[in-house]
């Protein structure tokens, strides 16, 4: 069973199980850039999708597959955007982190990479899991940096992979960091967190 009231935190970042009455405050962040939602695979800056987008991270989280959260800025207090740890595969020891998105105000800030930090020490290290996998559009090239900073591995590509929310057929590119290569990027990449 997945814990529902899971806090995950670092000196920057605070991160709370997402609960409806985040709505308000994420719809006020989703609308700021609505070119954000290019390569997602909702349109978070229309009220109908957020809700839906919630709903489904409510019902993941029921069936134990993800554990969707609120991410908090600790130097303003401010929410800074969402991201998850789901498609959790308890047999095969396996997770994914992803969902994510940060309002432009904490885009390029420390609150991606300390999010990211405290997620992964969560599955390695209280869950025990082998393998965290993240995946993004191949032409996403934001994000797929982003993933490379915090040391994924780039694995390949999954042709039309998905549909996205404007009608197009998105690459997928999947990366990964793997248990034994936790301790190196601990020490290494994220050494000034933990």
């Amino acid at each position: 069973m997945l814990p529902k009231n899971l806090i995950l935190e670092t000196n920057k970042v605070l991160l709370r199980v997402m609960d409806e009455k985040d709505f308000e405050a994420f719809h006020k962040l989703t609308v700021q850039d609505k070119g954000m939602w290019e390569f997602f695979s909702l349109n978070l800056s229309d009220e109908n999708q957020l809700n839906e987008w919630m709903e489904d991270a409510f019902a993941s989280n029921i069936k134990n597959s993800r554990i969707p959260f609120t991410i908090i800025d600790k130097s303003s207090d401010e929410i800074a955007g969402s991201s998850s740890i789901g498609n959790i595969a308890w047999h095969d020891k396996r997770l994914e982190i992803g969902w994510s998105w940060l309002a432009p105000k904490f885009r390029g800030t420390e609150v991606n990479r300390h999010a990211k930090y405290v997620m992964m020490r969560y599955a390695f290290e209280q869950m025990n899991f082998e393998r965290v996998e993240f995946k993004t559009g191949v032409l996403n090239i934001r994000a797929r940096k982003g993933l490379e900073k915090i040391g994924g591995i780039e694995e390949g590509t999954l042709r039309s992979h998905s549909l996205l929310w404007n009608g197009v057929r998105r690459t997928s590119v999947f990366y990964s960091v793997l248990k034994d290569e936790w301790p190196k990027l601990k020490s290494t990449i994220f050494a000034d967190i933990g």
